[in-house]
């Protein structure tokens, strides 16, 4: 599959561990294995899709998991790009479009925690636009690991406020501790579809921010887009006008 390639990105992801589809074997092995096969096959770039937050020493399997993953593909293709965004939005995405959906459907909130984790949403054309010039090889500089956030850090419940006021509409927020969450996760990993587990759960304990002193989209000349032109792009594919639409 990777014959006649110049560059490989592996995007693969897993949240629920399901049979012999692991974690490790996921974002591990297969990662490994992708990454060893495009250095034999003289593949000039090799791109890893990972996220903020990925750490080898995580005490959650999923976050230990990603850091792993790496670590991995750093040893079977040295100069291989680890690409870390924040949590990413686009139209039909599981992040936002749903909070636009929930709040317009629900008359109260829910929060994760106390609503303070803080996050960087990212849109991800703006992500595929900055791996594009990854391996086109345009001003990195001789950086590998790139994390990207779009142009605004929000507390949890300041993200939510804010896509209410874009919605013209009021949210009311209910604190619920994230003990509540990982037992309702549990739950509905049951379920084929699961519509939220707990390693998403513990992603929501930790900030997602990329770090001040990681090149980012700045340093591949890119402007992120706010997520006002994601719920704009979310409304219209509903076919509502948001309140940031233009006349």
């Amino acid at each position: 599959a990777i014959i006649g390639s110049q560059a490989i990105v592996n995007a693969v992801s897993l949240y629920v561990e399901q049979g012999v589809q692991t974690f490790e074997r996921v974002h591990v092995k297969a990662a490994a294995d992708l990454a060893a096969a495009s250095r034999n096959g003289e593949i000039n770039q090799f791109v890893q899709i990972s996220g903020i937050g990925s750490d080898p020493r995580s005490d959650s399997n999923y976050i230990r998991a990603r850091g792993r993953g790496e670590v991995a593909v750093e040893s079977a293709f040295p100069g291989a790009f680890i690409v870390r965004p924040a949590v990413m939005t686009g139209p039909d995405d599981a992040f936002l479009t749903t909070i636009v959906r929930l709040i317009r459907l629900l008359p109260v909130y829910p929060l994760f925690g106390d609503g303070g984790t803080r996050l960087q949403p990212v849109y991800v054309e703006d992500v595929a636009e900055a791996v594009s010039r990854l391996i086109d090889g345009r001003s990195h500089k001789g950086s590998s690991i790139f994390e990207f956030g779009g142009p605004r850090i929000y507390t949890y419940k300041e993200l939510l406020r804010e896509i209410a006021r874009q919605l013209d509409t009021h949210v009311k927020l209910m604190p619920v501790p994230f003990a509540v969450w990982k037992a309702l996760a549990g739950v509905a990993e049951l379920l084929p579809a699961a519509p939220i587990t707990r390693n998403q759960i513990d992603l929501m304990r930790q900030d997602n921010v990329a770090a001040i002193d990681a090149p980012g989209l700045k340093e591949l000349d890119i402007e992120p887009r706010d997520i006002d032109e994601v719920i704009r792009m979310i409304e219209q594919r509903r076919g509502v006008g948001s309140r940031s639409s233009p006349p």
